[in-house]
């Protein structure tokens, strides 16, 4: 059984709504947010990404940048920028691009779902990118990103959400980039009960994204459970914001795979290598895009090839092995190019598919050696190796669009 809960969202009004919603932290660096931010006092990176309000050069982890962050999501508050609900609420968070639409729930997940694995995991967790958050929350008393999440489709939620949205008016609707963003408040307390009751049904959540700022929420529950040992369960710090979507709208991109250098192999040398567990086809000067699963693109020299991966080098039953990301990991990065661990080694870096191909080829025409271009891990795959208690290589899926933070903010006291 799931547990969510409503809680009082403090939102930006509808007027500031599209100046105050940002990317989320983790999809750019301190620079990419200075430049980001340049005539929007209002914008929520001044809250997630302190730092930028502060010298260049500023460890982004000192304690200076939380306090900056608090001061600054204080000034949105004192100034009426964002207001809190007066009473309890779930939202409505649809998400439109390229004509698709992904509508999820917002509301607070549970603390206790987590610890007892309700909540299902897929992904390590970084210590240092963990405690970074968890200085931030802790902090500034909120969670001020939410967690995404997944689950099963329940044919009831969708009703019910369905019906709301074509009988109340939008809390916010503007557009972001591409991505046409519109929010929508569930106050009436029979429908927020029936839609906590429905998930009470719904065996299982899965993180789609955002292991690090929920891993770093919990941490903070447990740290104020240890300092008020006669907590009771209730209190807002045993839950994190999140939104919650059901699995069959949601889309995960390539996620895609550049190396410096062949290994010391000349070109001849490493294609042969290379052959030895894929079938190998020349495809010439135009990008090539895996068209199923185990086939992959690869960028060289200039030219695209269709590698495919040869039977019986990875076994078919196992819910990790047979992911195309270990496929060429284990059988080609690894064995071949020599990267043991693509979590730290500078010769590998990863590359969104919402940059497209053309980043791929980019990156080899200006000296990095090789790209290689994936077919997107499914969500089926997801839940099926999180249901089994695995984890993921890294950078295994890229969801698109991103949830923008600032929207909601959910206060731990």
């Amino acid at each position: 059984m799931s547990v969510i809960r409503p809680f009082k969202a403090i939102r930006p009004t509808k007027e500031y709504s599209s100046k105050v919603a940002a990317l989320p932290y983790d999809v750019m660096s301190s620079e990419e947010a200075r430049e980001m931010v340049k005539g929007n006092d209002f914008s929520f990176l001044h809250v997630d990404r302190g730092e930028i309000d502060l010298p260049v050069g500023t460890d982004i982890y000192s304690k200076e940048v939380y306090k900056k962050a608090k001061e600054n999501l204080e000034n949105l508050i004192k100034n009426r920028i964002c207001v809190q609900d007066e009473r309890p609420c779930l939202y409505i968070y649809r998400q439109i691009w390229k004509g698709r639409a992904q509508t999820g729930l917002v509301a607070c997940a549970s603390v206790d779902d987590y610890i007892n694995n309700v909540i299902k995991k897929h992904e390590k967790t970084r210590a240092d990118k963990e405690q970074d958050r968890i200085n931030h929350v802790d902090t500034l008393d909120a969670n001020t990103g939410p967690i995404f999440l997944t689950y099963r489709p329940n044919h009831s939620v969708r009703s019910i959400i369905t019906d709301w949205i074509s009988s109340h008016d939008t809390a916010c609707d503007f557009i972001s980039g591409e991505v046409k963003q519109t929010v929508w408040v569930i106050d009436d307390e029979k429908t927020i009960e029936k839609i906590t009751e429905l998930f009470e049904s719904i065996p299982d959540l899965y993180i789609a994204d955002g292991h690090h700022r929920c891993a770093s929420a919990v941490r903070v529950a447990e740290m104020r459970r240890k300092a008020n040992p006669d907590y009771t369960g209730n209190e807002e710090f045993n839950f994190f914001l999140s939104v919650l979507f059901p699995s069959d709208e949601l889309r995960i991109m390539d996620y895609n795979r550049v190396i410096k250098d062949l290994n010391s192999f000349s070109k001849d040398e490493f294609l042969k290598a290379v052959g030895e567990n894929f079938e190998i086809e020349l495809k010439g000067k135009k990008a090539y895009s895996p068209v199923c699963q185990h086939n992959f693109g690869m960028y060289l020299d200039g030219e695209w090839y269709s590698l495919t991966s040869i039977s019986g080098t990875f076994d078919e039953n196992d819910a990790v092995d047979s992911l195309d990301v270990s496929i060429l990991q284990n059988n080609l990065i690894s064995k071949v190019l020599g990267i043991e661990n693509p979590k730290t080694d500078s010769r590998i870096d990863f590359i969104g598919g919402i940059r497209g191909l053309s980043e791929l080829e980019k990156r080899v025409n200006g000296g990095w050696a090789v790209a290689f271009s994936m077919y997107p891990t499914s969500l089926a795959e997801l839940m099926r190796i999180a249901d089994e208690n695995e984890l993921m290589p890294p950078k295994s899926t890229w969801f698109e669009p991103k949830l923008l933070s600032g929207l909601f903010i959910h206060k731990l006291s």
